[in-house]
């Protein structure tokens, strides 16, 4: 059984064209990052299951079924609804998943805890931030992100737009293309964003950055640019959301937020590799990159000390 054709089947995100299973984000991140699409039943199937997952993969569906407080009908038709055949390949899959987490690392799902000491903080969060890097590698398909990269190496100009955290990544980004000589219109203000977007004509780019993917400027700039027929690429969290809807190109990222309790530092990571990835496979397509990226380092040279 193909896990990926089964997330397809249930989960609202289009992984068709996904990596193979070894690479892809697990049933697990899937179900969490879904959770909020799942009926009331089918929410305390799934929360049961990711509240202890190792458990979990060790009972039998009736047990399951008195566990989440659900009838095993119910069960079975919450494996059939995710598209596996029946509840032991479902349970075989969160075995794999569970397995997979445990060896990666042991503190990815540790809670930072204020009483923390500097040794075990540092730790928990190396481990968070590696995991939310290799599933956000993993949930985008190659395919999705090479043909990002093929609207961006052809645009007129890039626009990228963000607020917050998300700005400064998008900045960030917008630096890197410049290096290229790749056209970029950025500034940290939304309201110059909306009116750049406003001048934006097919032959353009829109990259736009938000974890929630429903930041009201990013969305509303979003909007804009599909009204000027723009191409548009967004960055966003795994769950459903109108950002995302609105994309040419829905690249989506994995992060641990709600585990390490704090502003940003998985997503903005997760965020930054994806754009990353594209930037170096900018290069690698442009014959002029190489010495584009010298030219800059030596004109800024005389800059440093």
């Amino acid at each position: 059984m193909n896990f990926l054709f089964v997330a397809v089947n249930f989960f609202v995100v289009d992984y068709s064209k996904s990596t193979a299973r070894g690479s892809a984000v697990s049933i697990l991140t899937l179900m969490q990052a879904q959770r909020g699409t799942l009926s009331a039943g089918e929410r305390q199937i799934a929360d049961t299951i990711l509240d202890d997952p190792d458990t979990m993969a060790r009972l039998s569906s009736s047990e399951l079924a008195r566990a989440a407080g659900r009838s095993q009908s119910s069960v079975v038709k919450f494996c059939q609804k995710l598209g596996f055949s029946g509840y032991q390949d479902l349970r075989l899959e969160i075995t794999r998943a569970a397995a997979a987490r445990t060896a990666t690392v042991e503190a990815v799902h540790s809670t930072i805890d204020l009483g923390d000491d500097a040794s075990v903080t540092a730790q928990k969060l190396l481990a968070s931030k590696v995991n939310a890097l290799q599933e956000t590698l993993g949930i985008n398909p190659p395919a999705r992100l090479d043909a990002a990269r093929d609207a961006l190496n052809t645009a007129a100009r890039v626009q990228l737009s963000g607020v917050g955290a998300s700005s400064l990544v998008a900045r960030d980004f917008a630096y890197k293309l410049q290096k290229l000589g790749i056209p970029v219109l950025f500034d940290a203000d939304s309201h110059i964003q909306m009116a750049h977007a406003a001048s934006l004509t097919p032959k353009d780019v829109v990259v736009s950055l938000s974890q929630s993917g429903t930041s009201l400027e990013t969305l509303r700039i979003a909007e804009a640019a599909a009204r000027r027929d723009a191409t548009l690429v967004t960055v966003t969290g795994l769950h459903p959301n109108p950002l995302a809807d609105l994309a040419a190109f829905a690249l989506r990222t994995v992060t641990d937020e709600d585990q390490v309790r704090s502003s940003a530092i998985t997503s903005r990571d997760a965020q930054l590799i994806l754009l990353d990835l594209l930037f170096l496979r900018l290069v690698q397509i442009r014959d002029d990159a190489v010495e584009r990226i010298s030219g800059v380092a030596k004109a800024v040279a005389p800059l440093k000390l």
